[in-house]
């Protein structure tokens, strides 16, 4: 039997080992985390990750973790409309809804599909070697582990990416993002939104058990000594002219509630499969937030790899079709994430003006281009 393994135990990692074995492949994980317990806070999980979940037979045990998202508005600093996303004609598309749910459920469904003795935590992988046909992986502890076939998803900072391709570092987006996860007992927040102004960005949705996540991203240079310092107090004085309930919201939360990290992904790079090596996940295309597509584009890759291996028992063609699949798709996705967060966090009043103006009088067609292109396209076609 030819035997699987899978680098990174987060969204892409648990799910590629749960298709793998629903079609018959029991393959071994390894996790440098010496615990899974989600870091993190919330992410949409728009129609086309919920097609790919219910393809993947997973979509039942995730609907109930999400809260349905009925539009998620894009709003300037007084809160009025400036875009306005036709979730519901997206939905009708993929005969899917879009939800916002918090990273750490989404992971404790996924590691309860798991067989414990094939997961194993605090490995963290430092570099790979071939050896008779197989592979050797070598942990930081000095052990070493062979398999016939790895998929890698551990992530943007991946250490095995960076050696296998040099130059793939990940570059910073040129703003630093706050994030939350608080109670919505006081606030009674019913619908999402982001707000654009020359402060920054703000956004809020409403998750499952009367939760609110929230993130606010600011312009600063990459590992910015006093934004790592920042406290509620801080980003409330930041906010401070921005449009209710974004102070109420930052009331309601604590500063040991912070989650503070620079935004980063990785330049479109031109492969994903190597022989019988795979990227998946934010191992090999991550993106920037600013489509709601991270956590969407691993789900997408695994019901695409799941799809080849059941037509197939030649792996590496798997994959590298896979790749030819999979590559148009996640490029387009990271390049235009990366150009939507740039303009967002526009900072010159002229320019938020001349913005604003434009998304305001031009018709939701025009404004939602980017988003229809992405979202209208059957993935499991391409």
């Amino acid at each position: 039997m030819k035997r699987f393994t899978i680098i990174g135990g987060g969204v892409a990692g648990l799910t590629a080992a749960i298709g793998l074995n629903k079609i018959g492949i029991q393959a071994t994980i390894f996790e440098s985390a010496k615990a899974l317990k989600g870091i993190g806070a919330g992410f949409g999980l728009a129609a086309n990750a919920i097609q790919a979940l219910e393809y993947l037979e997973l979509k039942a045990g995730v609907i109930p973790l999400g809260h349905y998202l009925e539009n998620y508005n894009i709003l300037d600093k007084q809160g009025r409309i400036l875009a306005a996303p036709e979730t519901k004609t997206i939905s009708d598309k993929y005969e899917q809804d879009n939800f916002a749910i918090h990273r750490a459920d989404l992971h404790q469904f996924l590691l309860a599909q798991i067989e414990h003795e094939n997961l194993h935590l605090g490995k963290r992988a430092l570099k790979i070697e071939y050896q008779d046909g197989g592979i050797d992986i070598i942990f930081e502890d000095g052990t070493i582990h062979q398999t016939d076939y790895l998929i890698i998803a551990d992530g943007v900072n991946s250490r095995l990416r960076q050696k296998l391709i040099p130059g793939s570092a990940p570059r910073y987006a040129g703003y630093t993002c706050w994030r939350a996860t608080i109670d919505n007992a006081h606030i009674n927040l019913s619908t999402g939104s982001e707000t654009w102004g020359n402060k920054g960005r703000f956004g809020m949705t409403p998750l499952v058990g009367n939760k609110i996540y929230w993130y606010a991203c600011i312009n600063s240079p990459a590992h910015n000594k006093l934004y790592s310092l920042y406290t509620i107090k801080d980003l409330q004085q930041n906010f401070a002219s921005y449009h209710d309930p974004i102070t109420s919201v930052l009331a309601e939360t604590k500063d040991q509630q912070l989650i503070w990290n620079d935004i980063i992904d990785i330049k479109p790079l031109k492969n994903l499969a190597f022989g019988n090596i795979l990227f998946i996940g934010d191992a090999r295309h991550a993106t920037t937030p600013n489509m709601g597509q991270g956590a969407c584009q691993a789900i997408e890759d695994v019901a695409v790899l799941i799809d080849e291996l059941k037509k197939t028992t030649d792996v590496a063609l798997a994959f590298q079709i896979f790749e030819k699949r999979r590559l148009k798709r996640t490029r387009y996705i990271t390049e235009t994430s990366w150009s939507i967060g740039k303009v967002a966090q526009w900072e010159n009043p002229i320019s938020i003006i001349i913005r604003d103006t434009l998304m305001r009088i031009l018709p939701e067609e025009v404004k939602q281009y980017k988003l229809k292109k992405l979202l209208s396209v059957d993935f499991m076609k391409l």
